[in-house]
């Protein structure tokens, strides 16, 4: 199972740490769903999700405030004793001292953040979300054109660098080559990005390496970005026979989601970055509401009406 590091969340998060002795780097967090204590402070403890990250508001510290002693430092220990990963207030609201010090006690960080309560467990979520995604690593090229993510699949060697290259000279973006990272962030998105290693640089059989951020400028690269079609490129064959008219979608998988999928055969003379660049504006018309193969198919049954 993913998990990011305490530490990672409280640096991307901006929260403030008020028990500075507890390791964060050592303490994971695995689920992306976070958990308001509410039925937990009037002390029912079943179906406790102790894997998640708690968030006390405004509302729970208010009831708080309405225990006793003795019973509000009994709720505490039941709480931070169940091996959560930390607790966060929000608000800017200030735990008192019998928090903190369960805190210290049972090695469970207490953070603060100044944001309201729903707009800080949103963020964390679509975070949390994206960091813990199941993810998986191919073969191919992930370029944005004209903002539709396209990824380039093909043999080694068909010239998948080469039509990302000729695509970054007519003003696209690079997101990644040769080696792509594949996150499912939810169950319509799937988003693309390149290990941190290969980052912005090409490789050209003959030529190298080369380093897109360097030679095009910081416009022409990306670091991340939604797939949203797949083009593959093979050798042309004769025997075979290939979709012209576009009527049905064909389709491949990834973790589960499916994306529109089209097979372009390679032969001299054919300009893949048109190729790519055409099969990217259709795409973007067909999510607008607009396809063509259909407006051809309309008009030739209308015609054919006529001559009946």
């Amino acid at each position: 199972m993913k998990s990011v590091s305490l530490a990672k969340v409280i640096e991307k998060m901006n929260l403030k740490n008020l028990t500075p002795d507890i390791d964060v780097d050592a303490i994971q967090v695995e689920q992306t769903d976070i958990n308001r204590p509410a039925l937990q402070l009037t002390g029912f403890f079943e179906h406790f999700p102790t894997d998640r990250v708690q968030v006390i508001g405004h509302v729970e510290n208010t009831y708080l405030g309405t225990l006793d002693e003795g019973r509000r430092r009994y709720i505490y220990d039941e709480i931070l004793g169940a091996k959560i990963p930390c607790v966060i207030y929000c608000r800017s609201i200030q735990p008192d001292s019998d928090m903190i010090a369960a805190g210290n006690k049972y090695g469970v960080p207490i953070l603060v953040t100044d944001k309201t309560t729903s707009a800080f467990m949103a963020e964390i979520i679509r975070w949390l979300n994206v960091e813990l995604a199941p993810t998986i690593t191919i073969h191919g090229v992930l370029v944005d054109v004209f903002g539709e993510g396209v990824l380039i699949m093909g043999e080694s060697g068909i010239g998948k660098s080469e039509a990302a290259l000729e695509l970054l000279k007519r003003g696209h973006r690079l997101v990644a080559d040769d080696v792509v990272e594949i996150s499912k962030v939810s169950d319509e998105t799937l988003v693309g990005t390149s290990p941190g290693i290969t980052r912005h640089f090409i490789e050209l059989r003959g030529i190298g390496i080369i380093d897109v951020k360097t030679l095009f400028g910081v416009e022409s690269v990306k670091e991340t970005q939604n797939i949203d079609m797949v083009i593959k490129l093979e050798e042309w064959n004769r025997d075979k026979e290939y979709d012209r008219l576009g009527l049905e979608e064909q389709y491949t998988e990834f973790l589960g989601n499916k994306v529109v999928c089209h097979s372009i055969p390679i032969r001299p003379g054919r300009n893949l970055a048109i190729i790519v660049e055409s099969a990217a504006v259709n795409h973007r018309q067909k999510k607008m509401g607009y396809n063509a193969a259909q407006e051809l198919y309309r008009r030739v049954q209308a015609n054919l009406g006529k001559g009946e």
